[in-house]
Protein backbone atom coordinates (compact mmCIF):
# COMPACT_ATOMS: atom_id res chain seq x y z
CA UNK A 1 0.00 0.00 0.00
CA UNK A 2 2.90 2.13 0.89
CA UNK A 3 4.09 2.02 -2.82
CA UNK A 4 1.15 2.92 -4.53
CA UNK A 5 0.50 6.05 -1.99
CA UNK A 6 4.15 7.09 -2.77
CA UNK A 7 4.10 6.37 -6.38
CA UNK A 8 0.18 8.48 -6.30
CA UNK A 9 2.48 11.63 -4.95
CA UNK A 10 4.93 11.47 -7.05
CA UNK A 11 2.26 11.35 -9.86
CA UNK A 12 -0.12 13.95 -8.61
CA UNK A 13 3.17 16.13 -8.56
CA UNK A 14 4.17 15.69 -12.46
CA UNK A 15 0.49 16.16 -13.03
CA UNK A 16 0.55 19.55 -10.87
CA UNK A 17 4.18 21.12 -12.33
CA UNK A 18 2.79 20.45 -15.97
CA UNK A 19 -0.41 22.97 -15.09
CA UNK A 20 1.82 25.26 -13.77
CA UNK A 21 0.18 25.08 -10.24
CA UNK A 22 3.21 25.04 -8.47
CA UNK A 23 6.40 26.88 -9.74
CA UNK A 24 9.76 26.89 -7.91
CA UNK A 25 9.70 24.67 -5.16
CA UNK A 26 6.06 25.75 -3.57
CA UNK A 27 3.57 23.41 -2.70
CA UNK A 28 3.62 20.45 -0.66
CA UNK A 29 0.86 16.86 -0.61
CA UNK A 30 0.23 14.21 1.25
CA UNK A 31 -1.21 10.75 1.69
CA UNK A 32 -2.98 9.10 4.92
CA UNK A 33 -1.19 5.64 5.56
CA UNK A 34 -3.01 4.81 8.49
CA UNK A 35 -4.71 7.04 11.58
CA UNK A 36 -1.29 7.80 12.69
CA UNK A 37 0.99 8.52 10.03
CA UNK A 38 1.02 10.28 6.64
CA UNK A 39 3.45 10.38 3.45
CA UNK A 40 4.13 14.19 2.73
CA UNK A 41 6.73 15.98 0.30
CA UNK A 42 9.98 16.78 2.27
CA UNK A 43 11.07 20.78 2.34
CA UNK A 44 12.59 22.18 -0.47
CA UNK A 45 12.16 19.71 -3.54
CA UNK A 46 10.73 20.56 -6.37
CA UNK A 47 7.16 19.02 -7.33
CA UNK A 48 7.80 18.58 -11.34
CA UNK A 49 11.06 15.83 -10.23
CA UNK A 50 9.68 14.09 -7.47
CA UNK A 51 10.77 10.41 -6.49
CA UNK A 52 9.71 8.38 -3.73
CA UNK A 53 13.20 9.41 -2.05
CA UNK A 54 11.51 12.87 -1.58
CA UNK A 55 8.75 11.67 0.94
CA UNK A 56 9.17 11.27 4.63
CA UNK A 57 6.58 9.30 6.83
CA UNK A 58 5.12 11.94 9.54
CA UNK A 59 2.85 11.07 12.57
CA UNK A 60 -0.21 13.42 12.95
CA UNK A 61 2.03 16.09 15.07
CA UNK A 62 3.90 16.38 12.11
CA UNK A 63 7.02 14.90 13.18
CA UNK A 64 9.05 12.80 10.96
CA UNK A 65 8.99 9.16 11.79
CA UNK A 66 12.46 7.13 10.70
CA UNK A 67 13.86 9.85 8.61
CA UNK A 68 16.39 12.46 8.45
CA UNK A 69 14.52 14.30 5.96
CA UNK A 70 12.73 17.90 6.67
CA UNK A 71 8.80 17.86 6.30
CA UNK A 72 7.91 21.45 5.45
CA UNK A 73 6.19 23.53 8.23
CA UNK A 74 3.16 23.32 6.35
CA UNK A 75 3.06 19.68 6.84
CA UNK A 76 1.07 20.53 10.20
CA UNK A 77 -1.89 21.99 8.38
CA UNK A 78 -1.60 18.23 6.48
CA UNK A 79 -2.09 16.69 9.74
CA UNK A 80 -4.12 18.94 11.05
CA UNK A 81 -6.89 17.70 8.35
CA UNK A 82 -6.42 14.41 8.95
CA UNK A 83 -6.64 14.50 12.68
CA UNK A 84 -9.87 16.58 12.20
CA UNK A 85 -11.47 13.97 9.52
CA UNK A 86 -10.68 10.51 8.99
CA UNK A 87 -12.30 10.45 5.79
CA UNK A 88 -9.70 12.50 4.52
CA UNK A 89 -7.25 10.48 2.63
CA UNK A 90 -4.81 12.94 0.47
CA UNK A 91 -4.07 16.56 0.61
CA UNK A 92 -2.91 18.94 -1.97
CA UNK A 93 -1.14 22.59 -1.23
CA UNK A 94 -0.91 24.47 -4.86
CA UNK A 95 0.47 27.88 -5.59
CA UNK A 96 -1.09 28.99 -8.31
CA UNK A 97 -1.83 32.31 -9.52
CA UNK A 98 -5.49 32.08 -9.72
CA UNK A 99 -5.79 30.78 -6.35
CA UNK A 100 -3.32 33.23 -4.93
CA UNK A 101 -4.74 35.94 -6.90
CA UNK A 102 -8.19 35.29 -6.26
CA UNK A 103 -7.89 34.72 -2.59
CA UNK A 104 -6.54 38.41 -2.66
CA UNK A 105 -9.39 40.16 -4.52
CA UNK A 106 -11.78 38.32 -2.19
CA UNK A 107 -12.01 40.75 0.79
CA UNK A 108 -14.45 38.60 3.29
CA UNK A 109 -13.17 35.09 5.06
CA UNK A 110 -15.55 33.36 2.57
CA UNK A 111 -15.40 33.03 -0.95
CA UNK A 112 -19.00 32.32 -2.56
CA UNK A 113 -19.48 30.72 -5.79
CA UNK A 114 -22.36 29.63 -7.86
CA UNK A 115 -23.69 29.06 -11.42
CA UNK A 116 -20.92 27.40 -12.49
CA UNK A 117 -20.98 23.72 -14.17
CA UNK A 118 -17.75 22.81 -12.75
CA UNK A 119 -18.87 23.02 -9.26
CA UNK A 120 -20.62 19.24 -9.75
CA UNK A 121 -16.96 18.31 -9.81
CA UNK A 122 -16.78 18.61 -6.55
CA UNK A 123 -18.31 15.32 -4.22
CA UNK A 124 -21.86 16.40 -3.29
CA UNK A 125 -22.46 18.97 -5.73
CA UNK A 126 -25.64 18.03 -8.04
CA UNK A 127 -26.17 21.63 -9.92
CA UNK A 128 -24.73 25.15 -10.61
CA UNK A 129 -27.56 26.52 -9.15
CA UNK A 130 -25.78 25.88 -5.13
CA UNK A 131 -23.99 27.97 -3.86
CA UNK A 132 -20.52 26.89 -2.31
CA UNK A 133 -18.60 28.17 -0.04
CA UNK A 134 -14.15 28.24 0.07
CA UNK A 135 -12.79 29.66 3.64
CA UNK A 136 -10.11 32.00 3.17
CA UNK A 137 -7.45 31.92 6.24
CA UNK A 138 -5.22 35.27 6.59
CA UNK A 139 -1.70 34.66 5.71
CA UNK A 140 0.81 33.78 8.27
CA UNK A 141 4.42 31.93 8.76
CA UNK A 142 3.40 30.69 12.11
CA UNK A 143 2.12 27.42 10.93
CA UNK A 144 0.96 26.30 14.88
CA UNK A 145 -1.44 29.09 14.74
CA UNK A 146 -3.24 29.05 11.36
CA UNK A 147 -3.57 25.13 12.52
CA UNK A 148 -5.35 26.38 15.34
CA UNK A 149 -7.29 28.49 13.36
CA UNK A 150 -8.30 25.64 11.25
CA UNK A 151 -9.25 23.64 13.92
CA UNK A 152 -11.01 26.61 15.48
CA UNK A 153 -13.56 26.59 12.10
CA UNK A 154 -13.61 22.79 11.42
CA UNK A 155 -15.54 23.05 15.06
CA UNK A 156 -17.86 25.38 13.81
CA UNK A 157 -18.73 24.19 10.22
CA UNK A 158 -16.20 21.46 8.81
CA UNK A 159 -14.68 22.71 5.05
CA UNK A 160 -15.75 20.57 2.02
CA UNK A 161 -13.43 19.89 -0.83
CA UNK A 162 -10.85 23.24 0.12
CA UNK A 163 -9.69 26.34 1.54
CA UNK A 164 -7.52 29.32 0.60
CA UNK A 165 -4.65 31.20 2.26
CA UNK A 166 -4.75 34.79 1.50
CA UNK A 167 -2.08 35.59 -1.03
CA UNK A 168 -0.41 31.76 -0.83
CA UNK A 169 -2.69 29.47 -2.98
CA UNK A 170 -4.98 26.56 -1.99
CA UNK A 171 -5.28 23.37 0.26
CA UNK A 172 -7.27 20.74 -1.37
CA UNK A 173 -8.00 17.39 -0.11
CA UNK A 174 -10.16 14.09 -0.65
CA UNK A 175 -11.13 10.56 0.48
CA UNK A 176 -8.43 9.24 -1.97
CA UNK A 177 -5.11 10.66 -4.49
CA UNK A 178 -7.77 10.12 -7.21
CA UNK A 179 -10.75 12.42 -5.44
CA UNK A 180 -8.00 15.24 -3.97
CA UNK A 181 -6.89 15.89 -7.87
CA UNK A 182 -10.38 16.18 -8.97
CA UNK A 183 -11.36 18.81 -6.63
CA UNK A 184 -7.97 20.36 -6.81
CA UNK A 185 -8.74 20.09 -11.05
CA UNK A 186 -12.32 21.47 -10.18
CA UNK A 187 -11.46 24.21 -7.77
CA UNK A 188 -8.47 25.35 -9.42
CA UNK A 189 -10.78 25.84 -12.83
CA UNK A 190 -13.53 27.38 -10.42
CA UNK A 191 -10.79 30.29 -8.91
CA UNK A 192 -9.77 31.13 -12.72
CA UNK A 193 -13.27 31.62 -13.84
CA UNK A 194 -14.22 33.68 -10.59
CA UNK A 195 -11.04 35.42 -10.87
CA UNK A 196 -11.84 36.40 -14.46
CA UNK A 197 -15.22 37.88 -13.62
CA UNK A 198 -13.95 39.85 -10.96
CA UNK A 199 -11.36 41.56 -12.99
CA UNK A 200 -13.96 42.02 -15.80
CA UNK A 201 -16.23 43.58 -13.71
CA UNK A 202 -13.86 46.28 -12.33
Amino acid sequence: MSDLLTHSIVEAGRWIDAQGWCPATGGNFSARIDNASAWVTASGRHKGELTPYDLLKVNLEGQPIDSVLKPSAETLLHTALYALDENIGAVLHTHSVASTVLSRLEASDSLLLSGYEMQKSLSGNQTHDSTISIHVFENTQDMQLLAQQLKEVWTDTPLQWGFLVRGHGLYAWGRDMSEARRHLEGLEFLFACERDMMLLNR
